[in-house]
């Protein structure tokens, strides 16, 4: 990196853009039947663009989002966080490749829309991705596999608050008890909306039919079909914004580290080049 470049600050607004989006998301989610908007990444952006400086509020966000894009393209394929090359670190590494081109698409939705550009739907990207991936060969089966991905990685995202393993990439000072259990309620609530979602994508491939793919706003009405669902709905709605707190905890008090040209070369090993 150029000398005097702050790559901390490219990680910190982008955990701060991916909190406030998720604040907007719960909020959507628990004033849904008053607003009438579903409870989406890209709904909640669309719905803050209706507000007073909303252009400038949503280009911000974007350019923030971009900033998260390159901290786990980092993560995933220069390794920054040092998590090594082992079978359940490369399951990690691909799942952050994947958070770096899902929130690619969010920032460009965004960015586009701040400067009245438009271009692409409201409609939640899993849709989309899913109908992308049934139009190539064996394109239900990659779907079920997609599916299955979602699943692990929200039982690891899960796994990660449950077992405070977040912790050590923080540095707190004068840490808390609370801010500790939001952390934890917040992540365990995203791993689960992330399971749930790819239990409906999975099922979108065994149908062949990608109107099936599940978003957020798909696994939240599910929940609100089982029995209690309205409490279960209210309480994952209040999780995702106790994740987007947690994102806001990782921007201020994250520990970046940033990559370098050997850690790229460690982390893709060039055997038999």
């Amino acid at each position: 990196m150029p000398q005097g470049f702050r790559f901390d600050l490219l990680a910190k607004s982008g955990y701060t853009a991916r909190g406030i989006v998720f604040l907007l998301v719960a909020g959507l989610a628990l004033f849904s039947g008053v607003s009438g908007g579903r409870p989406e990444t890209k709904s909640a952006l669309s719905t803050l663009l209706q507000q007073p400086f909303g252009r400038v509020w949503v280009g911000l966000i974007g350019l923030g989002l971009l900033g998260f894009v390159v901290w786990r393209l980092a993560q995933s394929l220069a390794d920054s966080d040092g998590r090594g090359s082992g079978a359940k670190a490369l399951v990690i590494r691909i799942a952050w490749f994947g958070s770096a081109v899902t929130y690619l698409s969010l920032a460009a939705f965004a960015i586009g829309h701040a400067l009245i550009f438009g271009g692409g739907s409201d409609e939640a990207g899993e849709k989309d991705l899913a109908e992308w991936i049934m139009s190539k060969p064996f394109g239900s089966y990659l779907a079920i596999t997609v599916g299955a991905g979602f699943i692990i990685g929200g039982g690891i995202t899960a796994a990660k608050g449950l077992t405070k393993k977040f912790e050590r990439y923080l540095r707190i000072p004068n840490k808390s008890g609370a801010i500790t259990a939001i952390c934890i309620y917040g992540l365990v609530a995203r791993g689960l909306v992330f399971a749930i979602t790819g239990v409906l994508f999975a099922y979108a491939g065994f149908r062949v039919d990608p109107a099936q793919a599940g978003s957020i706003a798909d696994a939240l009405q599910w929940l609100r079909q089982l029995p209690f669902g309205s409490v279960l709905y209210i309480a994952v709605a209040v999780g995702l914004a106790a994740f987007g707190f947690y994102n806001l905890v990782e921007a201020r008090y994250r520990i970046v580290r940033e990559p370098s040209l050997n850690d790229v070369k460690r982390a893709l090993p060039t055997r038999g080049l």
